[in-house]
């Protein structure tokens, strides 16, 4: 059952790869810009087609055609921490007018090899505490864009796990220390805090094999649930991961919408359609001419709650009816 509509972007053909063509002199007459795009997650990723449908639209919204005045260049690390650097290694060596980047691997990789070429974050994570900015209001450098999650958000989604699951003693989240290591701070940063809905914990993912073992370890625990947040590795795993917490009677909570539908519990997190809507703003502008320095990097303002009412029956949960009211989307 839908409670708000959501803007479908349809993807044309998946976007290829396609070697980088020297400038002329002609072109550079014409006034042809060059665009890098480079995301951690895999180019066959529905949320990938979806937050480039937005990006482009965006673009030739604002009048830069691809093919005509703009040429873009696509890079996909698809959670590989070697695939990661080395395109990011290619994008710095075409010295474009500007990247958009997408993934925090993505964004590190970069800070470490240029720090001239304008970089507008699409996502990242808590960017003044890894050191991408100097501060939300001037970053100061060549890195700009729009914030992902925090250890807030982390905390949120523990309470609504709690608020799903009242008998729910602990939470673990998941994800992989080689792409994002970020997160061990982050709960470092929560426990230093008020506590959480739940007690936090960490499960450490680096591959499939690894979900398979670790996934039924925590069902073995009762009283145990699950928090997804955003990891490359985690999406193009997804169908493995659903199956593996419905299979071991794990509640759980994902950034990403696709987690819920898939038959997680739920999902709750940023409409990132809209936060590579808003990147295009920040090209438009450094392509005339904008300073990153002194653009502010902006925090969401669209947040999508779905819950899978299949999933939570499977579970033997009812629902309190408040929870499902808050929610933007329920699954029947």
């Amino acid at each position: 059952m839908r409670r708000r509509n959501f803007l479908g972007l349809v993807g044309g053909a998946a976007i290829a790869c396609i070697a980088w063509p020297l400038a002329t002199r002609a072109q550079q007459r014409q006034g042809l810009r060059r665009l890098g795009v480079i995301l951690s997650v895999a180019e066959t990723d529905a949320e990938t087609v979806a937050r480039l449908a937005a990006l482009r639209q965006a673009l030739e919204e604002l009048g830069w055609r691809e093919g005509g005045n703009i040429h873009v260049e696509y890079r996909f690390g698809s959670g590989r921490a070697d695939l990661i650097r080395q395109y990011v290694e290619e994008l710095v060596a075409m010295k474009p007018d500007a990247i958009v980047a997408s993934g925090t691997p993505v964004i590190t990789q970069l800070k470490a090899l240029t720090q001239t070429i304008p970089i507008v974050c699409a996502l990242f994570l808590d960017p003044v505490g890894l050191g991408f900015v100097e501060s939300l209001s001037r970053p100061g450098g060549n890195i700009t864009g729009f914030s992902f999650i925090n250890s807030e958000m982390i905390v949120k989604w523990a309470a609504l796990l709690k608020q799903a699951v009242p008998s729910l003693e602990r939470a673990s989240l998941l994800y992989n220390p080689k792409i994002n290591p970020w997160y061990a701070n982050f709960l470092k940063e929560i426990a230093s805090s008020a506590p959480p809905a739940l007690e936090l914990s960490s499960t450490t993912i680096e591959t499939v094999d690894d979900l398979r073992a670790r996934l039924p370890e925590l069902g073995r625990r009762a009283g145990t649930g699950l928090v997804i947040g955003p990891e490359a590795f985690m999406v193009d795993h997804m169908g493995e991961l659903v199956a593996l917490a419905s299979g071991n009677h794990l509640p759980g909570i994902c950034v990403y919408r696709e987690f819920a539908v898939e038959g997680g519990l739920m999902s709750y997190g940023p409409d990132t359609p809209d936060l590579f809507r808003r990147s295009a703003g920040y090209v438009d502008r450094i392509l005339k001419g904008a300073d990153p320095a002194t653009l502010p990097v902006q925090q969401p303002s669209k947040f999508d709650f779905t819950i899978n009412q299949k999933a939570a029956a499977a579970l033997g949960l009812t629902l309190p009816p408040m929870l499902l009211a808050g929610a933007d989307e329920v699954i029947e």
